[in-house]
């Protein structure tokens, strides 16, 4: 691909590819959350909108461009009812070639499932939170989630997906997301022996030793089959190198070759593949523009200063937050000259609030943030400014406004507000990035870097983004946009759908 590659040439490849590639053959892509959700109103009829969550906002991106079937857990009491009125339970997703599935299992399984072994349990380890002498320990209740929560639900996502592929002559290429649904392709492959399979996660992936916090019996299930895939997709290089080495240490038997990227046991050769995932850069330039984004910018100006620090986040330990607001604070306490100058404003998405250590951690953050504006700020100027809603039209605009934009997670798959915010942005913002988020292999060059626990680099970070001349914040936000916008969300699906067609035909 040439320099000169520009979206519209990628969208038609990635066209003209899955026309090829889906002539004869389905596109079926699993998740556990779908691409809509379901409230019941007081009349009994339904309204849909779209599905929370970073997963799904990625997917939809991608597969707005791409016919596809979309398997999914009927979360909502709304999913139950849609699924149950589905005409031959697909329901059609307005204004793309797809329809989804929705899966139902009985709440109490879908609980076990989600809220005791895929959270926290997984998402602590796979993000280094599970701090064996404080988080709780691995007992019964943990086994009978695995036994009567993710088995079935794995289960039952591909049995649907088996379903599905039964209706059509060809097996399918299918695409399954997330930590979820790590059982789903060997179940797959058991009932669809010629399926091509891709399993892309969107969250880090440990190294062998931290996995072994997860029983033995659990740790090597969850690599035995993900092995079944033809593919399995991570992030970064890292979580590729990290995925190999697991394997090789977990899985007795099994054969690796970390040059070529490879995991051979039982016979099957996994390629294992570095897909960066991305946004849809065209779509949200346009989306930025809008009436409805340009309303909030409008009124997002009222609560920003000579500058303003922008960040946007998740509700929940990973990202973060307070020890940002940690160094916001240190910053006030040593830089007086910027008190009534400089605005925080953090724009956080409300996120798994039933489970308590999210709730206790949002509670802390705001008492955080009072502390703060009680200390340093007066009538007229508050230091701090939470928004606290699911509000991504008021998230897009608020990316525009940014002279600072801060992203400290200790470790995130990616960070898409990482590539959302450069390429929104009109002030030739800096924006400061922790080196654990994905996103810092390919944006490293041109941000300010922080180790997410160093408080004190983070104040200095932001001392130096705030203290940066014009031409350096226009030459780094340049280069952003420029990086953004050459591997866009267009490039993501399209480099793993040519492997799926390379898998399919032997010559991956």
């Amino acid at each position: 691909m040439s320099d000169q590659d520009t979206a519209s040439d990628r969208l038609a490849r990635l066209q003209s590819l899955a026309g090829e590639m889906l002539a004869h053959r389905r596109l079926i892509v699993a998740s556990n959350r779908g691409p809509l959700e379901y409230t019941v109103e007081p009349d009994g009829n339904l309204t849909a909108q779209r599905g929370g969550g970073g997963v799904v906002t990625a997917l939809l991106s991608a597969t707005r461009l791409v016919p596809a079937t979309w398997v999914a857990t009927a979360i909502t009491d709304g999913d139950r009812i849609a699924a149950q009125r589905a005409d031959h339970g697909l329901l059609k997703v307005p204004d793309q070639d797809m329809s989804v599935r929705f899966v139902t299992v009985p709440p109490q399984v879908y609980q076990r499932h989600y809220s005791v072994f895929c959270n926290p349990l997984l998402w602590f380890i796979q993000h280094f939170m599970w701090n064996s002498p404080r988080t709780p320990n691995i007992g019964r209740a943990v086994y009978e989630a695995w036994d009567d929560g993710y088995i079935p639900v794995n289960q039952a996502i591909a049995d649907a997906i088996a379903d599905e592929a039964s209706q059509h002559d060809e097996p399918p290429f299918v695409l399954v997301h997330d930590y979820h649904l790590y059982l789903t392709p060997a179940m797959v492959r058991k009932a669809i022996p010629g399926a091509t399979i891709l399993h892309f996660t969107h969250i880090p992936w440990p190294g062998p030793r931290y996995w072994g916090m997860l029983p033995e019996f659990m740790r090597r299930r969850i690599h035995e089959d993900m092995c079944q895939s033809d593919i399995v997709g991570l992030q970064t290089n890292s979580d590729v190198q990290d995925f190999i080495h697991s394997c090789e240490a977990i899985l007795n038997g099994c054969e690796v070759d970390y040059h070529e990227q490879w995991v051979r046991i039982n016979g099957r050769t996994t390629q294992v593949k570095q897909y960066p995932i991305s946004v849809d850069a065209a779509f949200l330039l346009d989306f930025a523009r809008s009436d409805e984004v340009r309303a909030h910018k409008e009124r997002l100006k009222g609560y920003t200063g000579y500058q303003t620090v922008v960040r946007i986040d998740r509700s929940e330990p990973s990202k973060n937050i307070i020890r940002g607001l940690r160094a916001w604070e240190v910053l006030l306490e040593r830089s007086p000259e910027l008190r009534g100058k400089v605005n925080l404003l953090q724009f956080l998405v409300p996120s798994r609030s039933d489970l308590g250590v999210y709730q206790t951690y949002t509670d802390e953050i705001f008492e955080l943030a009072e502390a703060i504006n009680d200390d340093f700020g007066d009538i007229g100027w508050q230091p701090v400014r939470i928004f606290y809603e699911e509000n991504w039209p008021q998230a897009i605009a608020a990316m525009t406004l940014y002279d600072v934009l801060l992203v400290n997670p200790i470790i995130d798959g990616m960070n898409l507000v990482s590539k959302e915010g450069p390429l929104l942005n009109e002030k030739d913002g800096v924006m400061i990035l922790s080196e654990q988020a994905g996103s810092f292999e390919q944006l490293g060059d041109h941000v300010l870097p922080v180790a997410p626990s160093d408080l004190e680099g983070t104040v200095r970070a932001l001392q130096q983004a705030l203290a940066m001349p014009p031409d350096e914040r226009r030459k780094r936000s340049e280069a952003l946009k420029a990086a953004i916008q050459k591997d866009d969300i267009t490039r993501w699906l399209e480099a793993q759908l040519l492997d799926l067609k390379a898998a399919a035909e032997g010559t991956l």
